[in-house]
């Protein structure tokens, strides 16, 4: 169902959330009219901050126009007359709102569209419940809503009680002016006649004793009032800076997680308009409590009453302003982090958001956000407030920022788009720790007035750890410091500690979060997979994942201490699986097509039970980022025996050329896909069309086209016949690479044309 059909039917609060989504900036007439044009477009490929892409905005914002004044033309008899006029204004009024800057249309729309749908959903989680059991997540934000409402109810009471206290004070300050004007009166006494003076004199005394009473009786009253009424003001703040450490110690906390193992290729952390509500709400409510608090103190000088009321109210303010500076310094975020693997003179870009910018105006002298890069050893000492002497680690281009003020979606950020680290410069590094191990972190810094310039903070925030990298033959080892770190970095930890070692199953987790999202394929890592990583990472033949439960992998196993045997590390290999996956076998992987994380011993075990030219894919263990085809068939050294062949690896190199399906086309001495799908069924979408049914390009030319399949028939039976005379042109493994073929062709080719042609190939069938 449409999400605007959807949104119709919402009600009560969620209904005026929604419809305060709209206003001149885009009218709700549009949404409702357009509905079905707006939720077709693509909207969430637009990135905001890509200059580049406004061209594609803009062309939105015309098509948009164009939808509005075709709807408008269309509009027949007398309401449809009023309506073609309202929506003709509109349509003028977005082109002259939006013709300057079209990527605000899309922010609007995108912020519009995800809020309905959240609303939608929120809605529909909660009448599917029943009013019986809510998931943790929608019952900790209904508990949150609630808090919001007692507190919202807690302020308005206090603002009651302030005003009752203000009208009281005003009263007891009219009837003290009564009594010293009762006092002057009585001094005035002497001048008159003795016997008007008893009379005046007594019936004044008697006010004034009444008058005098009531003050005493009132002053007691009104010290009543003042303590009852910062009593109120303690549970209040009691009560806010609770909500306040769940939101941010709690729930920002965790959208910073999910942020994090987002760079692991972990689900999105999600939006921030959440987020943000529930920071405004706070902001809003501690201000209204910080306003009254000022009031109560403004009445208490007005009126000094002796008591302790002086010392409650400073402690109020104090701890009022505590809290609002922890709402302001803790709500200052990157929401959008620059990468965590930066390459020197590359261009990057990053945004910082203040989630309260908005309720405290502090768009109204719009701040200035710096970009620093800092060392570990820096961001340790910031943390603990030690003067750093405004070090940097290096020097960053374009890196200062003014916050910008989007009225449609009520966001203040920074985009800096064009930033760029000219020069690093490195620590000491200790024992075996490399370039691509050391940490760094973008610092971003500014200052915010709050009420006027009543309150001033200096605000600092820390992108998640960066590691610099000069050449992009250092990108394979700093993504696994990255990796490392994203996937075991604890909330709150000091700059940029994780553990040396990890649980086998932990990082299993991550391995196949990243697997999963390098690929970009629903199929991750199967339980038979993980364990063939953990025979491979702990040199293991065990095939039971019980046995790998408690085993923990340190980082030097991961990324330092090479394989047995080989020249490069676990996470090299992995990696190099991972850019082949994603570059040339996504199709086959997500088909199933491809085993993979099998070893040339199983390969064989499997095949054997298999008839002649059943074959598998697996994912190279001698070479980084190869694949190979195991198959069964005849050995023509031994008559009636047969044999597992294993052809020497593919690389991205090889794929380039010709595709894996291609390949697997061209050698006809492949029959089945293991355990028993023939080829054809599974490779045959994604041959290449042959030659004869290519179209010709526009310059006359067609690609070239590479075809082994009538030359695989003579090369297979001639490596046969090379095996068996023990060429020395194949490997002591007896693995051949098929690209290298092509380079003895003339040689086969002279074989074929000798007396001996019929001899070997009736030796190589025997």
């Amino acid at each position: 169902m449409a999400v605007w059909i959807q949104a119709q039917q919402l009600h009560g609060e969620a209904l005026h959330q929604m419809q305060s989504l709209y206003g001149q900036h885009f009218p709700i007439e549009v949404r409702h009219y357009l509905s079905q044009w707006i939720e077709s477009q693509t909207w969430d490929t637009i990135d905001l901050d890509n200059p580049q892409e406004e061209f594609r905005a803009k062309r939105l914002l015309e098509n948009l126009i164009q939808e509005l004044q075709k709807k408008a033309e269309h509009q027949v008899g007398e309401d449809g007359f009023l309506l073609k006029i309202k929506l003709g204004h509109y349509a003028n009024q977005l082109k002259t709102t939006y013709d300057h800057c079209p990527l605000e249309l899309v922010r609007c729309i995108k912020h519009i569209l995800y809020t309905e749908q959240r609303l939608v959903r929120e809605a529909s989680n909660s009448s599917s419940s029943g009013g019986g059991l809510i998931d943790s997540m929608s019952q900790k934000h209904h508990q949150i809503n609630q808090t919001f409402e007692e507190l919202r109810l807690m302020t308005q009471d206090t603002e009651n009680d302030l005003r009752k206290l203000q009208h009281n004070q005003e009263y007891f300050i009219i009837q003290y002016q009564e009594s010293l004007r009762i006092q002057a009166q009585l001094s005035s006494l002497s001048a008159l006649p003795p016997a008007d003076r008893l009379l005046r004199e007594q019936t004044l005394q008697n006010k004034r004793t009444t008058v005098e009473a009531w003050l005493t009786r009132e002053a007691n009253t009104l010290q009543k009032y003042r303590l009852d009424l910062a009593e109120k003001h303690q549970k209040t703040l009691q009560l806010l800076r609770k909500q306040q450490t769940i939101i941010l110690d709690d729930e920002l906390i965790q959208w910073k997680r999910r942020q994090q193992l987002a760079g692991n290729g972990g689900p999105p952390e999600g939006g921030l308009d959440v987020l943000q509500s529930w920071c405004e709400k706070l902001a809003e409510t501690i201000w209204q409590n910080r306003q009254q608090i000022r009031r109560a103190e403004h009445l208490r000088q007005q009126l000094p009453i002796p008591g302790p009321i002086e010392e409650l109210l400073n402690d109020l303010n104090g701890t009022i302003t505590d809290i609002v500076s922890a709402l302001v310094t803790s709500t200052f975020i990157i929401e959008k982090q620059p990468p965590q693997v930066l390459k020197t003179q590359t261009k990057f870009a990053a945004t910082v958001r203040l989630l309260v910018g908005g309720k405290l105006n502090v768009h109204m002298n719009p701040p200035q956000v710096k970009a620093t890069i800092i060392s570990e050893q820096q961001a340790k000492a910031l943390l603990k407030n030690e003067n750093t002497r405004n070090d940097s680690s290096g020097e960053i281009l374009n890196n200062n920022c003014v916050m910008e003020y989007h009225q449609t979606t009520g966001t203040l950020s920074a985009h800096f788009r064009n930033m760029s680290l000219k020069r690093i410069k490195r620590s000491d590094r200790r024992g075996a720790e490399s370039v691509t191990e050391e940490k760094f972190t973008i610092l971003f810094e500014s200052q915010f007035s709050v009420g006027g310039n009543e309150l001033v903070f200096q605000v600092k925030t820390l992108s998640l750890p960066v590691v610099v990298i000069v050449h992009g033959s250092q990108d394979n080892n700093a993504t696994a410091t990255v990796l490392w770190d994203n996937a075991f970095a604890e909330p709150g930890r000091v700059p940029f500690i994780v553990p040396d070692k990890v649980l086998w199953p932990q990082l299993c987790d991550a391995l196949n979060m990243k697997f999963k999202a390098e690929v970009q394929s629903n199929r991750g890592l199967s339980e038979e997979n993980l364990v063939f990583l953990a025979q491979k990472a702990f040199s293991s033949s065990s095939i039971n994942p019980e046995d790998y439960r408690t085993m923990t992998m340190s980082w030097s196993q991961f990324n330092r201490e090479s394989l047995p045997g080989r020249n490069f590390t676990f996470w090299q290999w992995f990696d190099g699986v991972m850019e082949l996956t994603k570059k040339h076998l996504k199709p086959h992987w997500n088909d199933g097509a491809i085993l993979g994380f099998v070893n040339k011993q199983q390969a064989q075990d499997m095949l054997m039970s298999k008839p002649n030219g059943t074959f598998l894919l697996r994912f190279s263990d001698s070479e980084i980022g190869g694949i190979t085809i195991a198959w069964v068939a005849e050995n023509p050294n031994k008559a009636g025996e047969r044999m597992v062949w294993n052809l020497m690896p593919y690389t991205t190199k090889d794929f380039s050329i010709r595709s894996l399906a291609d390949r697997i086309s061209d050698l006809n001495h492949l029959l089945f896909l293991y355990p028993d799908r023939p080829k054809d069924d599974v490779f045959s979408k994604y041959y290449t069309p042959p030659l004869c049914k290519m179209t010709k390009a526009v310059d006359g030319y067609v690609k070239p086209y590479i075809s082994l399949n009538k030359l695989s028939l003579f090369l297979f039976p001639f490596f046969l016949y090379l095996l068996s005379s023990g060429d020395p042109m194949l490997d002591a493994d007896g693995d051949f690479d098929l690209d290298d073929t092509m380079d003895v062709a003339r040689h086969v080719e002279e074989l074929l044309r000798r007396p001996m042609e019929s001899q070997w190939i009736s030796h190589t069938q025997s």
